[in-house]
């Protein structure tokens, strides 16, 4: 948890940028993430020169050369422990015409951490604002994980709280109440196929390090979390750059963050290559048969991007792998074939874990669009007995654009550090689901009345259409509410009626 101070360091940060003309929220955080970045490569370097030192022996690793570059400046002045320290027009000369290229010619040689600095450029060209911004990155204390990863996490809280381009970020909660239902295991490997900022499998990686610590003390274990765990796909080269340095900051020293159109290419060097999925893929609509990937459309013939990705989703599985991924209501309760298809698959020839219907203000300001979360297993064969269904009503914050935490930060989120109320259950269903979902036993008996239930396949199957919204299968309880016999209440009129003629008999005497 970052601190008051922390924040307002940030937030200053963030001002300066306004203020210095650069005022897209998604240019801001990308322009931090390429400082940041060179931050990192001389904390590198300097472990690597520390470690020398300590063994006496050469530098195992060298990031910044000997020597000069190519247009005369020595690499020693590329650093930024060396450039902070200088006036500012120099400092812009130095990052502007040396960092920078440094950083595309890193990309261009494939780095493991440069991959994504391709076309890195700076964005602005107030020298003024270079020097006091990195001035301020360098003040704010980084120096261990936790930290570094929480800051990142504030910045780009700060994209949604902008109201700009904040599509690419869930909900911190519902990514963390997704991995905590799928409870990550050591062996897992792990793929968001349109991974944006890298929010769930930054989440995944800190439930490990939370609930599985020793696997980090394992070298074989140990190497498979930082380079072949986790997997993220996006095709927008900021939201690479972006997710990249969120999973570096968290602890993830090489992470396979790629530059791919999911749905747009052939996918068999990866066909059941991950055993666990988390994903909230965008819903934009249709796209072209001829640009979608021919695999995908031998599972469903659909040009709707949420079907697809479903089709996605079942293809890149491993048998026996897991997926909790959000889905638009229509994916449940469609009537296109296709959308039958997609079900009837879920259902009868893999094993349907649970339906949790979100409320439909989750993602506002920017969707009023009401979603799922829906929770299968891959197994070819079927093994849907029985699918639970929870009605969340509420997620703890309004459901207005404001959002605003409807209680104490300490009751927020799936595992808040006090027991909720009843009172306070109404307003942050959270624990409750994950409490539920652990003790799916005794779900079994609960009656369809309940917040959640559970419904047969059968039922399922049954509708013809294998219908999966919570509505079809809900039923609401209504009070019996007594009535008098209709003979009482014309009784009661007739006595009012007697009564005010009385009145104004009585009335009409007292005027006359």
């Amino acid at each position: 948890m970052i601190t008051g101070t922390i924040k307002t360091q940030i937030d200053q940060i963030w001002n300066a940028f306004w203020s210095g003309g650069v005022s897209n929220p998604l240019s801001v955080i990308e322009q931090l993430t390429f400082l940041m970045f060179i931050k990192r490569l001389d904390d590198l370097q300097t472990v690597e020169e520390r470690k020398s030192e300590d063994l006496g022996l050469p530098i195992a690793r060298r990031i910044f050369p000997e020597g000069a570059d190519d247009k005369g400046e020595p690499y020693d002045n590329l650093r930024w422990s060396r450039f902070k320290h200088f006036e500012a027009r120099e400092m812009m000369r130095i990052v502007d015409e040396h960092v920078f290229p440094f950083l595309r010619q890193l990309g261009e040689e494939g780095s493991s951490y440069g991959t994504h600095m391709k076309d890195a450029r700076l964005g602005f060209s107030n020298a003024n604002l270079l020097a006091k911004v990195v001035q301020m990155l360098d003040d704010i204390p980084m120096d261990d994980r936790d930290t570094k990863g929480d800051v990142y996490e504030y910045m780009l809280g700060k994209i949604a709280s902008a109201g700009t381009n904040g599509q690419f970020r869930t909900p911190r909660h519902i990514i963390e109440l997704m991995v905590n239902i799928m409870k990550p295991q050591p062996g897992d490997t792990i793929c968001d196929p349109a991974a944006g900022t890298c929010g769930f499998l930054v989440a995944a990686g800190e439930y490990l390090r939370d609930h599985h610590p020793e696997m980090l003390r394992k070298k074989e274990t140990r190497d498979h979390f930082h380079n072949s765990m986790f997997h993220g796909f996006d095709f927008d080269a900021t939201m690479l750059r972006i997710g990249a340095m969120n999973m570096t900051l968290h602890g993830v020293e090489n992470a396979d963050v790629s530059d791919r159109d999911s749905l747009a290419e052939e996918h068999g060097t990866d066909a059941g290559a991950y055993s666990l999925i988390l994903a909230n893929p965008p819903f934009a609509g249709s796209l072209d048969y001829d640009t979608t990937a021919k695999d995908l459309l031998k599972i469903v013939k659909t040009k709707k991007t949420e079907l697809l990705f479903m089709a996605l989703f079942l293809r890149q599985l491993r048998i026996g792998g897991r997926a909790a991924v959000i889905v638009p209501d229509g994916v449940l309760f469609g009537s296109s074939t296709a959308h039958k298809d997609i079900r009837k698959m879920l259902v009868e020839d893999h094993k349907l874990d649970a339906i949790i219907k979100l409320p439909s203000g989750v993602f506002r300001p920017y969707a009023g669009v009401s979603c799922a979360i829906v929770v299968f297993t891959k197994t070819g064969v079927g093994g849907t007995e029985g699918v639970w269904f929870y009605d969340m009503t509420a997620d703890g914050f309004s459901l207005d654009d404001r959002r605003t935490p409807l209680l104490d930060v300490e009751k927020l989120g799936g595992c808040p550090a006090h027991t909720l109320t009843d009172e306070e259950h109404a307003k942050n269903n959270l624990p409750d689901i994950l409490a539920r979902w652990g003790d799916r036993d005794a779900e079994a008996t609960r009656p369809r009345t309940a917040q959640s239930f559970v419904v047969p396949a059968a039922d399922i199957i049954a509708t013809g259409s294998w219908d999966l919204s919570l509505n079809r299968y809900k039923e609401i309880e209504h009070e019996e509410v007594a009535h008098p016999a209709p003979a009482e209440i014309i009784a009661e009129l007739r006595a009012l009626e007697a009564e005010i003629a009385e009145g104004l008999a009585r009335l009409e005497g007292m005027l006359g």
